[in-house]
């Protein structure tokens, strides 16, 4: 009982990370309709920056403001110059996306060179709390509170104020909502940017969960984050939670009993899902 407990938790504080990073691709997919294959390049600065100011300022929380604020000044730059003139043409926005991508690799190795960073965890996260035979990182816990947290705080923008409202109607019908006076581009450009800086909120909170970044780690989680939203529902923000949580669940059990299958179990997962139901758990026909 004990070990499942603690793998559950590890699979969990795993789903919660993916989770940050998919829930952004979600949100920018399912709202704006654009593909973004650069979103693990917007990771990977928030996980750059935020390190580099917390290890600067010595503070963690200074770290993490620092992470979300570099994702929205690229979130706003991608979107003005690299995402409007693409609207529309899912081919185009692949090509441009995936090429930013590589220009944004290449740019944190001439910023911050190629060798990896350490990151450690603030001293008031570090260190587990012992309750019988079940151990709890504090660390793990602090990433399955963010995450939920981001999910409830996002969710009830969406469903229960103003700019939620604009934002779904504007989904449906960009004309009405432009007749009604309000401009549907800024409101598009503002998803963009939170769609970035949750991006970078969950790269900043990688570092100190596995002890070191790198440049190419964005390429490797932006794969990870695809896989979540095509087995939740593309669009689907509440699938997008339910699959983040299957994949870090199913990897932390199969790296323990399984290991040699611990890397294919998300492919393995998200095949399934495709066979029985091709529009993910939570996505609509059509």
């Amino acid at each position: 009982m004990e070990l499942f407990v603690n793998l559950a938790i590890n699979g969990l504080a795993t789903g919660m990370l993916i989770f940050l990073l998919a829930a952004g691709l979600t949100l920018i997919f399912g709202l704006m309709d654009v593909l973004n294959f650069a979103h693990g390049g917007l990771f990977a600065w928030g996980a750059y920056s935020g390190t580099w100011i917390y290890i600067t300022t010595g503070s963690f929380f200074i770290g993490i403001i620092g992470a979300i604020i570099t994702g929205l000044i690229l979130g706003f730059l991608t979107e003005k110059f690299i995402i409007q003139p693409v609207y529309g043409d899912h081919v185009q926005q692949i090509l441009i996306t995936l090429g930013l991508m590589l220009v944004l690799t290449e740019l944190l190795k001439v910023f911050w060179g190629p060798n990896q960073i350490s990151a450690v965890a603030p001293e008031i996260l570090r260190g587990s709390w012992e309750i019988g035979n079940i151990l709890i990182i504090k660390y793990r816990l602090f990433i399955i509170i963010v995450g939920f947290l981001v999910f409830f705080t996002v969710q009830y923008i969406l469903k229960n104020t103003k700019i939620g409202l604009v934002v779904r109607a504007g989904v449906m019908n960009k004309e009405m909502v432009e007749a009604l006076g309000i401009n549907i581009k800024k409101v598009f450009m503002l998803v963009f940017m939170i769609g970035a800086a949750m991006a970078a909120l969950a790269g900043v909170l990688i570092g100190p969960y596995s002890g070191v970044i790198h440049a190419e780690m964005g390429m490797e989680f932006a794969i990870l984050a695809f896989i979540v939203v095509v087995i939740g529902g593309m669009g689907s923000f509440p699938g997008s939670i339910l699959a983040a949580i299957l994949v870090g669940l199913s990897g932390s059990f199969m790296a323990y009993y399984v290991p040699d299958l611990s890397l294919a179990v998300n492919m393995l997962l998200m095949v399934v899902v495709l066979i029985f139901r091709p529009q993910g758990l939570f996505g609509l026909k059509g």
